[in-house]
């Protein structure tokens, strides 16, 4: 079994920032990405950026400039430092990872999800 705990989100102005963490433990062979999604009331969950094992990155157009995804291999652990943050961005923040448990079986996990609220 992998979980995934993520933490950061919160309150905060337009303007400001934020820093999500997501920490992924249990029985991990490797894991080949780890990413972050959101879902805002109303509307499908949207891939927001994602990282690879090798640190290639992909993010949304709509924060492309203001987010920056980074991962700690050694942690197992993914941040997203949210910066110019702006009301259109309050969702609730979700962390995935996808990888091995061993050298056959492949994992996708969903962490329980972090709300992020920017207020304007």
């Amino acid at each position: 079994q992998v979980q995934l705990v993520e933490s950061g989100g919160g309150l905060v102005q337009a303007g400001g920032s934020l820093r999500l963490s997501c920490a992924a433990s249990g029985t991990i062979f490797s894991i080949n990405a780890m990413g972050w999604y959101r879902q805002a009331p109303g509307k499908q969950r949207e891939l927001v950026a994602a990282i690879t094992s090798v640190s290639v990155t992909n993010y949304a157009d709509s924060v492309k400039g203001r987010f920056t995804i980074s991962r700690d291999n050694a942690k197992n652990t993914v941040y997203l430092q949210m910066n110019s943050l702006k009301p259109e961005d309050t969702a609730v923040y979700y962390c995935n990872a996808f990888g091995r448990s061993d050298r056959t079986r492949h994992f996708e996990v969903w962490g329980q999800g972090t709300l992020v609220n920017v207020s304007s």
